[in-house]
């Protein structure tokens, strides 16, 4: 691979931006002002490739991100868990006994609010941890701290004042990488699955269906979850992680029946994740 064009939501020194350096070194990076932005970049061809969160292991799913696998028509291709450590970031000459005021993404506040709650801070949102190390490094204001990553603080000329602020040690959070085309990347040394999203009739027992053709097939789900339909009140569609290969002739196999059994049912491709 060379010459692609990497797209991600935010600005330098989002985690996304991070996750998309360490996965493609050498290829040419593109920010977006949203998720439904970046993702669009790639289903256009304007860019070559998306990389998206998709869940943290703290706060849960990201909603948006999981809708757009569902309706739309990029493949994932890759997962890759990357573990999270909130940092406090202020401007050159500030002391944490100086910050009244935080700045951050939703998630990354939610998951350091008992630190937030014990030092008395105000919290302010920003749509993400690079804007919000952005916004503090043109504020000037000794008052006012990031809450972002050690590689923001350094792009944006800021000040590590407190490390490792978020409540838990394990927080991860998992990004998507999506192209338009089926196995465009492999990442090495991840463990081969794939992703599958389906909706059932809404009756009673419609899903244990399609989970008993899985269990039948030997495949074994790592995540299940459901989301509500935006087309169809109360009613839900469901995403699956499976370890094995789609692309095997069990696989296919397997498929053909969800199909079969399923109002709707698709593969998001093969993929390679954590």
């Amino acid at each position: 691979m060379s010459g692609l064009k990497i797209a991600y939501s935010g600005i330098e020194g989002a985690f996304a931006h991070i996750v998309a350096r360490r996965l493609f070194p050498e290829e040419g990076f593109f920010s977006f002002k949203s998720f439904r932005k970046t993702y669009e970049s790639v289903e256009s061809g304007e860019c070559d490739m998306a990389v998206l969160p998709i869940e943290n292991s703290y706060s849960g799913e990201v909603n948006d991100v999981m809708d757009m696998l569902f309706e739309g028509k990029l493949y994932v291709n890759a997962l890759y868990g990357m573990p999270v450590v909130q940092n406090l970031l202020g401007v050159r000459g500030s002391r944490i006994q100086d910050i009244k005021k935080v700045i951050s993404q939703p998630k990354a506040l939610e998951q350091c609010d008992e630190y937030i709650r014990s030092k008395g801070f105000e919290a302010l949102q920003a749509t993400n941890t690079a804007v919000a190390a952005k916004q503090v490094a043109q504020m000037e204001d000794m008052s006012v701290a990031a809450i972002a990553s050690i590689e923001t603080a350094a792009i944006y000329g800021l000040k590590v004042l407190d490390e490792q602020i978020n409540e838990r040690d394990d927080n991860t959070t998992r990004f998507v990488v999506m192209s338009r085309d089926k196995g465009s990347v492999v990442i090495p040394g991840q463990g081969k699955s794939f992703i599958t999203v389906f909706t059932v009739d809404n009756v009673a027992g419609a899903l244990l269906v399609p989970l008993q053709i899985i269990a039948d097939y030997g495949y074994n789900m790592k995540v299940l979850h459901s989301r509500p339909l935006k087309s169809h009140k109360w009613q839900y569609y469901f995403y699956v992680e499976i370890e094995g290969d789609v692309s095997s002739e069990m696989g296919q196999k397997m498929m053909s029946e969800l199909e079969s059994a399923c109002s709707f049912a698709k593969a998001l491709g093969p993929h390679y994740g954590k």
